[in-house]
């Protein structure tokens, strides 16, 4: 059986207001020739379908085109899981019907694992494939809310629902095991040791929810997770892996490589993994540096290789304020206006020779750049200098979580 793990597409999602319809479009075709291409049996989406829980009309048609579309491949199985992004109601609410097309969706998580645990089979009725479809796990479903508790305490109950969770299924995977029959699991969620870009929202502050690769279960033979956004192993485990985001997501990742993952299972184990690129379309760049250094890369900078024009993000540093600024960069950007628009153009760095260089730089950030919780720590470390906000941080988190779940209720 061949499968083929993604995650983090982000329907609907938009870079400073600006529409990503195109090149989720251009990732989607490019996914379905793929499915065709590998002779892909069974698609793992591991959560964050789209990038707000009220996604847009285009974004829903997006995903309903797609999904009629892959019923008509040789794909016999697609498992898709809610991301922390997505709304639990607005990912389940056509379960039912497309139950009738082989495609399940579980979008938030049960209190039985056995709703989550999917048996995939073949033409002839032949057990095949075992997955734990493991959504994102929201505070309600792993812990409950202890008055008083510390800090320390809470991270630790979270960290012990999670692998709960997970542990759960054990007794139910173990008779698939004795007759070799391959058990997959499917996770939205922090582990710990990977690594994170600027876009990710964190599930929780700090180390909360994040659980380490040894906490997985011996008993899965492969572990698809979603939630970072750069493809990686969870602690150099062969068989525990993010896909990672199909598109780049924000400047972060401009230089991370996009892919899916295409899995092979015989005789009961993981046989063969494979990574394949997933060809771009529009490229994030980033120019930083003094402004005639600057002015000769973009002026150079060739796009021939991208179907659609390149988003720029532009940090220049400056000895002195220059009047003209904006007008140089515009003439640039004029000579280029078919191959490079800026998206972002950040605040001057100026350096004065009466400052040292640790003192010289003073970087603006844009608001419409921060997260919620950058924002509330920048207060914080203006209103009290000298605290630790670790429990204040961890409060804040806890009410944008409640506000969130109370918006997809």
């Amino acid at each position: 059986m061949r499968v083929l793990h993604t995650s983090d597409w982000h329907l609907g999602q938009r870079l400073v207001n600006l529409e990503r319809t195109e090149e989720h479009q251009h990732f989607l075709d490019w996914l379905l020739q793929t499915i065709e291409q590998e002779e892909i049996d069974v698609l793992l989406m591991a959560g964050d379908v789209f990038d707000t829980g009220s996604p847009s009309n285009t974004a829903l048609k997006q995903y309903y085109t797609f999904l009629t579309k892959v019923c008509a491949t040789c794909c016999r199985h697609i498992i898709i899981t809610g991301g922390n992004h997505d709304s639990v109601s607005t990912l389940n609410a056509p379960k039912e019907l497309l139950d009738c097309f082989n495609i399940k969706v579980i979008g938030g998580a049960s209190a039985d694992p056995l709703d989550e645990l999917i048996e995939l089979r073949d033409q002839d009725g032949k057990l095949e494939l075992v997955v734990c479809a493991v959504p994102f796990l929201r505070d309600r479903d792993v812990r409950l809310s202890v008055a008083g508790e510390s800090y320390e305490e809470r991270e630790q109950r979270i960290k012990q629902g999670i692998a709960a969770h997970y542990a759960a299924f054990v007794p139910h995977v173990q008779p698939y095991k004795t007759q070799a029959i391959p058990v997959v699991a499917m996770g939205h969620l922090f582990a710990a040791g990977g690594s994170a870009s600027e876009s990710e929202k964190e599930i929780h502050v700090g180390n909360l929810g994040q659980i380490g690769a040894d906490q997985f279960p011996k008993e899965f033979d492969y572990v698809a997770l979603g939630h970072l956004h750069r493809p990686q192993q969870v602690n150099k485990a062969h068989h525990i892996r993010y896909s990672g985001s199909p598109i780049p997501l924000s400047f972060s990742e401009v230089t991370d490589k996009k892919v899916v993952y295409v899995l092979d299972f015989d005789g009961g184990k993981l046989t063969d993994l494979k990574e394949i690129a997933i060809p771009v379309c529009r490229k994030l760049v980033r120019f930083k540096g003094e402004l005639e250094e600057v002015k000769l890369k973009m002026a150079a900078y060739d796009n021939s290789s991208y179907t659609l024009p390149a988003w720029a993000e532009l940090q220049l540093d400056l000895e002195t304020p220059i009047p003209d600024l904006n007008q140089q960069v515009d003439e640039i950007l004029h000579l280029k206006k078919d191959e490079l628009q800026l998206l972002i153009h950040r605040p001057p760095i100026i350096r004065t020779a009466r400052q040292s260089l640790e003192q010289q730089v003073r970087e603006e950030v844009d608001l419409h750049t921060l997260s919620e919780k950058d924002v509330f720590l920048k207060r914080c470390d203006s209103a009290f200098p000298e605290s630790d906000h670790t429990e204040l941080v961890a409060t804040f988190s806890e009410l944008l979580e409640l506000m969130r779940q109370e918006v997809e209720s």
